[in-house]
């Protein structure tokens, strides 16, 4: 059976970019910091950043990260899913308004009906592999506050951004204190801390 799993690089101080992030400036000011661990990895990172890969059966995001990936910047050949690796899994963008035409068509479905039916489609195409919710921020929150997430994973970069997209708002925490989250492990590498939890 598919496991649902929110997996995210988050700074010390609570952002998952830097300020200004966008189409053209990626993740914003300082931003790319928060993926050192997967574009630099050391043999942890890299072991971590394989062992999700693998596991991954299907990718769901939010427009405004899609946005980034789909733009100029974004992902390529090289460059994808997995940062090296490059994986290519189905993706699912969770949006309103889908857009007028992308470049990373021939992989990307996007869902109009909010995140509790884009993890249903998930797990319907995911084949009893992980389906992973990967930002940004915003979705995060919103599958966590769905109760749709059996795991969390945070990659703690060893960063200060002062300002960017928080994971979590004053919202959120209210919703947590409702939930049973246990840590099932904490992995520190050279560039980062790789923290797991699970909801029961």
């Amino acid at each position: 059976m598919s496991k649902v799993v929110a997996d995210i690089s988050v700074s010390l101080d609570g952002f998952v970019t830097g300020p200004d992030a966008g189409p053209e400036s990626g993740l914003g000011r300082g931003g790319e910091g928060l993926h050192t661990w997967a574009l630099e990895p050391d043999a942890l990172d890299q072991q971590i950043l394989e062992e999700t890969v693998y596991a991954t059966g299907v990718i769901i995001m939010g427009r405004r990260l899609f946005d980034i990936i789909d733009g100029p910047q974004g992902w390529n050949d090289e460059m994808g899913y997995g940062a090296g690796l490059a994986a290519q899994p189905p993706v699912l963008v969770v949006t309103r308004t889908p857009p007028d035409t992308v470049r990373l068509a021939d992989r990307t479905t996007f869902v109009v009906d909010g995140i509790e039916s884009a993890v249903a489609k998930g797990i319907a195409v995911a084949d009893d592999r992980d389906v992973v919710i990967m930002g940004g921020g915003e979705t995060v929150r919103r599958a966590i506050e769905a109760g749709v997430v059996d795991e969390l994973r945070l990659h703690l970069s060893p960063i200060l951004l002062g300002a960017g997209t928080p994971l979590f708002d004053g919202g959120t925490p209210r919703g947590l204190h409702q939930l049973s989250l246990h840590q099932l492990s904490a992995r520190a590498s050279g560039h980062a801390t790789h923290l797991t939890y699970r909801f029961d």
